[in-house]
């Protein structure tokens, strides 16, 4: 009778600790599929739209990832789908890498225009691609949101709402 009680008490500390492990192992494996706090933090750029001045192209990082601002000049054409208004100004935003082959362009300020020097892609101010030129596609717009004349990039505005629904119809 005691042997019974025995065993019955080494299958409870069994099983207990193989469900401590248990619970341990998901605990484990959950830290490792949440995102770094690295990269959290780097989820959210924050730029003030007022500062810039036009026709001149101003770089930001996000996500590790260049990103082009620019505020278009007073007699530019608004390109739909690309491009957006704040207090009258149009402005123009873009992930600054070639769609072809992953090089980062360069911009001609006096042509207002993007050449890639790797295979002579070329982009207009707004990030479309060249018709001829190997770009297959416009330069990606990365999510963004316009807080008075801030722009937080990572953050699904309106306006990013927006061109987004251009691009679809």
């Amino acid at each position: 009778m005691q042997d019974t009680k025995r065993r019955d008490f080494l299958g409870m500390a069994l099983g207990g600790v193989a469900a401590v492990g248990a619970v341990a192992s998901l605990y484990a494996m959950k830290r490792s599929w949440d995102p770094l706090p690295s990269v959290v933090s780097a989820g959210f750029t924050t730029f003030d739209l007022s500062a810039l001045q036009e026709g001149i192209l101003h770089t930001v990082e996000w996500r590790g990832k260049p990103v082009y601002i620019l505020k278009k000049l007073a007699n530019a054409q608004k390109v739909e789908g690309r491009d957006f208004e704040v207090g009258g100004a149009l402005y123009t935003v873009g992930i600054q890498i070639c769609t072809h082959l992953g090089c980062i362009p360069s911009f001609n300020q006096a042509s207002q225009e993007f050449a890639c020097a790797c295979h002579g892609g070329r982009f207009d101010a707004s990030g479309v691609n060249e018709a001829g030129t190997p770009p297959p596609r416009p330069m990606d717009i990365p999510p963004f949101k316009i807080d008075g004349t801030k722009m937080v990039l990572g953050e699904e505005g309106q306006e990013y709402k927006a061109l987004l629904e251009v691009k679809k119809a």
